[in-house]
């Protein structure tokens, strides 16, 4: 039986600084296999208990993947259905439609044409999470309805 797991925590970076927290706010809360949590942390959190605490690292394999080179490309500005001079770096867009469709990040902006990342944001990053186990119980039926759903 899938188990739900509500935790408390902080992010830090590589240099150990705090990046998140779950300090002052809502507390991180999955069931297991529900495809919200990133693999590394799942995996790390199953058979922990309530008053549970641990460091977990999560490498880019086991958290948003690899940057890939074959998501970043340059497309013609007729691509977009707005005027090239209001597009900006940053500036997020879903490309294609249906099965297709993709949300991809503009990284430059040329005469020639937009570079658009289509990776994850976090793709390639590791993570350092301190985690403080609340709550580690079964998942209730309405629980596991919604985990369905998605």
């Amino acid at each position: 039986m899938p188990r739900f797991y509500k935790l408390d925590y902080r992010l830090l970076n590589p240099l150990g600084e705090e990046v998140d927290s779950s300090a002052g706010g809502n507390p991180m809360a999955f069931v297991e296999g529900d495809g919200t949590m990133v693999p590394g942390l799942e995996t790390a959190v199953l058979g922990k208990l309530a008053g549970d605490e641990f460091e977990v690292k999560i490498g880019p394999e086991k958290a948003y993947g690899f940057s890939q080179r074959s998501l970043v490309r340059t497309v013609a500005p007729d691509m977009f259905m707005a005027d090239i001079d209001s597009i900006e770096v940053g500036m997020i867009f879903q490309v294609g439609s249906g099965a297709e469709a993709e949300v991809a990040r503009v990284v430059a902006v040329e005469d020639g044409g937009i570079t658009i990342d289509a990776n994850h944001p976090l793709a390639g990053v590791s993570f350092h999470f301190e985690i403080s186990v609340l709550e580690s119980r079964e998942a209730s039926g309405e629980e596991l309805e919604v985990r369905n759903m998605g």
